[in-house]
């Protein structure tokens, strides 16, 4: 341990932490634009944390500076608070003055600091931004080089935690960026969407496509029937996004604030979750029997799909082919509850509310139509909804809750804790087991599974078939751990499954800014307690809404009808 002083307070901490994590033990918070929580490597880039070190000649920049027994540190002296100001002062002459038009506005970490270290003038000259690179070309990002700090926290995103390594720094000085491989769109490149870069990004350099008044032109139209769905994880985030606490759970609420924005039908996406159990489990079963391809890989999450296209496409044959529960619900929406409600399905807008930017860009995929029409409309990220939520003015805190409608809003646990890492392993696993043994596993809740361990792997005997091995990844550079394996012919798993964000749908990169792992556990702990507490069936196979659907139209999981609707292929991308 380390003994040192912080502005004349003592603390001892580990060898090796950094004065900035020393700081923050004794309350001290030193501003900064670079360091955070779980991006490691932090780089120094961005200098905002600089401190001064008794009897040092140079101010350090605190949070990679290493602490020493006997330290000395003053965070908040004249000469530091000249050097912050000056180092956010030359920020802001290269950066737009349009703060009140940037989708960041009022929760920029730029404006953020600069307010709270008094910046009140920028006494050098400023960048024309007359000229600027702005990369629309995806249906999910947005990037904006003039906004760019150069923090490198999306760089880290990228190459740290999701081990594409698309993003890297470009050129010196006023001409500096972070530009894609190649400098080309992240249309034509290997990015998955994942938007891990956005919910880093300090600023608005990098941003979803907001598709809000889309929605809103919908709503307003007398000729579409606007029906909403919602992804298990946001009923666990929406709140938060709109100032409760970090993991209430707002299932109600969030129901009555889309009835009151206009929505004819509110459904969930829980609905497709548990068929999606269904038509998985089945696959993995007719594999398991048949001698199909082993192990079988999850395709929910659209990231992770578009990782596999690009990088191990000698592996799409693993994949399993149902399409996630966004594309499903989409595909019935236009075609199942179409055909009860008597309502021309071209007169019926989907709209998805998702923890996840590569949500819409799976919405646009050309193969993604298996309704006739083009299965979901448009696809709102959980900060999305909140923005649109206060533009009505909705007072959410204090909305009654309310229920979803029938038929496509009855689920189960099991479709909840989809919304975290190892759910659509656990959901699976006590249906496949339940199927198999005609009896329910000993305990529903298999804990092997859950947590924020990059990589789990559990295993359960499973009546005839024995014992079935599993393995959970979550953050693609753990995808790759777990595909390298299988490429090596080390992999001895039957299942896997594979969540493209840290923390599966809870840290999607669509989610309240800014993550961290401790968010994303009282997020998954929100899911956990929806399912316990709050469900009275736990299984998928036990929604009786699924029941009716395959009893009145799909006839039979992996049936000829369930093939059209229900699954799809996927596309060698290559590098």
């Amino acid at each position: 341990m380390i003994t040192l002083t912080i502005d004349n307070q003592k603390v001892q901490v580990p060898k090796g932490t950094t004065i900035l994590e020393a700081a923050k033990k004794v309350g001290i918070n030193i501003p900064t634009l670079c360091a955070m929580p779980e991006i490691h490597h932090t780089p120094g880039a961005c200098r905002v944390c600089v401190v001064e070190i008794d009897r040092g000649r140079a101010l350090v920049a605190s949070c990679v500076y290493p602490v020493a027994e006997g330290m000395k540190v003053n965070t908040i002296n004249e000469r530091v608070r000249k050097a912050q100001k000056a180092i956010v002062e030359f920020l802001l002459s290269d950066h737009p003055r349009d703060c009140n038009l940037c989708q960041k506005s009022g929760r920029c970490e730029l404006q953020k600091v600069a307010e709270r270290i008094g910046v009140r003038e920028i006494r050098v000259p400023c960048t024309d931004f007359t000229e600027r690179s702005i990369d629309d070309s995806s249906p999910s990002l947005i990037r904006d080089s003039s906004k760019c700090i150069n923090c490198l926290r999306c760089v880290t995103a990228c190459s740290d935690i999701q081990g594409v390594h698309l993003l890297t720094p470009s050129d010196r000085g006023f001409e500096s960026r972070v530009v894609p491989a190649m400098g080309k769109d992240l249309m034509d490149s290997a990015c998955t969407f994942c938007g891990q870069c956005a919910v880093v990004c300090p600023t608005g350099a990098i941003i979803e496509k907001d598709e809000v008044d889309k929605v809103l032109k919908a709503l307003e139209d007398p000729t579409k029937h606007v029906v909403v769905q919602e992804a298990p994880a946001i009923r666990g985030t929406l709140g938060e996004e709109l100032g409760l606490p970090v993991g209430t759970l707002v299932t109600g609420k969030m129901i009555a604030a889309l009835r009151k924005l206009g929505f004819d039908k509110v459904f969930d996406t829980n609905f497709t979750a548990d068929l999606t159990i269904i038509e998985e489990g089945h696959e993995l079963l007719h594999r398991a029997k048949t001698g199909g391809k082993l192990p079988m890989i999850t395709s929910c999450s659209p990231g992770w799909i578009k990782f596999i296209e690009h990088f191990y496409p000698q592996l799409l044959p693993n994949l399993s082919t149902c399409k996630s529960p966004q594309q499903m619900f989409g595909a019935l929406a236009k075609t199942y509850y179409a055909s009860l409600a008597g309502i021309d399905p071209k007169s019926i807008f989907v709209v998805s509310i998702m923890p996840c930017t590569a949500k819409k860009f799976e919405a646009s995929r050309p193969e993604m139509n298996s309704s006739g029409y083009q299965d979901v409309d448009v696809v709102l990220t959980t900060r999305e909804l909140g923005r649109l939520i206060r533009l009505a003015g909705i007072d959410f805190a204090n909305l009654e809750p309310e229920d979803f409608d029938a038929p496509m809003g009855q689920y189960t646990g099991a479709a909840t804790i989809f919304g975290a890492t190892g759910g659509v392993m656990e959901a699976a696993l006590r249906t496949v087991y339940a199927v198999v043994a005609k009896k329910n596993l000993p305990s529903l809740d298999i804990t092997p599974v859950r947590g924020l361990d990059g990589v789990k792997e559990a295993s359960v005997v499973v009546g005839e078939l024995g014992e079935v091995r599993v393995a959970v990844a979550h953050g693609l550079s753990n995808a790759r751990k777990v595909l390298d394996k299988i490429v090596d012919g080390t992999a001895n798993y039957h299942f896997i499954e594979i969540m493209c964000c840290p923390g599966g749908c809870v840290g999607g990169g669509g989610q309240p800014c800014p993550p961290s792992d401790e968010k994303r556990k009282l997020r998954a702990q929100a899911l956990y307690t929806d399912d316990a507490n709050v469900q009275k069936l736990r299984q998928s196979h036990e929604n009786p809404a699924i029941t009716d659907l395959y009893k009145n139209f799909l006839k039979e999981p992996l049936g000829e009808k369930s093939h059209h609707l229900l699954h799809t292929h996927y596309v060698n991308r290559g590098l």
